[in-house]
């Protein structure tokens, strides 16, 4: 449950659904780190399956080149374990997952420190601040998949250096077995009731899961997305009230009774039930109404990417129908989700799965994003330490 850096904005039209899109086609790539099919381009500079010759040449690239590298994939985050295998299964091409716990940061870092390495990363999942700090430092290549236009505008870097993937809403999670009397929204875990017990999944200032926690904290306290300072006085408050726990929740603490209530994204708290229901716990998932904050996370193919084919063709499953509802079936609210209703593709079961929502969502722009990120970094540990 645990990873990601400070930074992930939204934007309400997909995780509303309400966007218009068109419906999810059958995915054509590019692919080859040397010229593929008839156009002449190398895998590596391909930014669309045109310039590749199509699907063919890229699924025949990829397997060539046999492997994919990912990094800071957990098997339980967004259905990624399922995700991976199918990928697999479908083309016969390895995945290697390097620090699957590590945060968005990582992810950059390691795209800069491995440059030229077999190892290095290919393909990158992270918070939209750090999407956007890493084209910016020419850190991605440009690539358009097949349904490019079924991913809103606002979704997506107009040159298609990052795309976002999937999204949620903060929200509690409980071990219904230990919380007698479960909260409902953010402002009423502030109860001596709760001491010991709440938690958030990792920590704000490296953490985007966290961060998210600490801007709900800041809606439902009188404070708004351009001020994460009530935000912090929240968790200063719970603090000293000794009902905030400084430790980052996993399914792990939670089977322990360490974090037996957690503030993190619904998809990650849903996922986490099924799992943790096998362990004898009974976890509980609610969405505050009055701390209703959503986000999305973003994709990126490595500038220096050692698989640039593997590479490509992973995005192009990944926007695929397939791979869209393999995210929703992780209970994510993938990026073409109104493309996948609107032609009706979309797993009916899966969707009836989500958590339920009341109320209006609010998102974060990038610039809100940052600045909360700065505020937190700068304030965190003096009020909550």
């Amino acid at each position: 449950m645990n990873r990601r850096l400070t930074g992930i904005a939204a934007t309400a039209v997909v995780l509303a659904l309400s966007a218009t899109a068109c419906s999810s086609s059958k995915s054509s790539a590019s692919g080859s780190s040397a010229a593929a099919g008839g156009a002449g381009k190398s895998a590596a500079k391909a930014t669309t399956a045109a310039d590749l010759g199509g699907m063919d040449a890229l699924v025949a690239a990829a397997k060539k080149e046999g492997t994919l590298n990912v990094i800071a994939l957990p098997k339980t985050w967004a259905n990624y374990g399922a995700i991976m295998d199918a990928f697999t299964a479908k083309y016969g091409i390895k995945i290697t997952d390097a620090n699957p716990d590590g945060s968005s940061q990582d992810e950059l870092n390691a795209i800069k420190q491995l440059a030229g390495k077999s190892s290095a990363p290919d393909v990158v999942d992270v918070g939209q601040a750090a999407a956007t700090s890493g084209a910016a430092a020419g850190q991605f290549a440009p690539y358009q998949v097949a349904t490019w236009s079924q991913i809103a505008d606002a979704q997506k870097d107009s040159q298609g250096l990052w795309y976002n993937d999937y999204g949620g809403y903060i929200a509690i999670g409980y071990d219904a077995d230990k919380v007698k009397n479960p909260p409902t929204t953010l402002k009423s875990l502030d109860d001596p009731q709760y001491k010991s017990q709440v938690a958030l999944n990792g920590d704000p200032t490296k953490a985007n899961a966290a961060l998210s926690g600490v801007l709900a904290a800041s809606l439902a306290s009188g404070g708004s997305l351009d001020n994460a300072q009530p935000g912090i006085d929240y968790f200063a408050k719970l603090k000293s009230d000794g009902v905030f726990v400084p430790v980052a929740a996993t399914q792990a603490t939670i089977q322990s009774g360490t974090t037996p209530i957690t503030i993190d994204w619904d998809y990650l708290q849903a996922s986490a039930a099924s799992d943790l229901k096998a362990k004898g716990v009974t976890w509980k998932v609610v969405v505050p109404s009055d701390g209703l904050f959503g986000g999305f996370y973003s994709q990126a193919i490595s500038a220096t990417a050692p698989h640039p084919a593997a590479a490509r063709l992973w995005e192009e499953f990944l926007y695929s129908a397939d791979g869209q509802n393999l995210w929703l079936k992780g209970m994510a609210r993938p990026a073409e989700l109104p493309a996948l209703q609107k032609d009706g593709t979309a797993d009916a079961t899966a969707l009836a799965a989500l958590p339920a929502v009341t109320g209006t969502p609010q998102f974060a722009t990038q610039d809100q994003m940052t600045a909360a990120s700065k505020l937190v970094v700068a304030g965190w540990a003096k009020a909550t330490g």
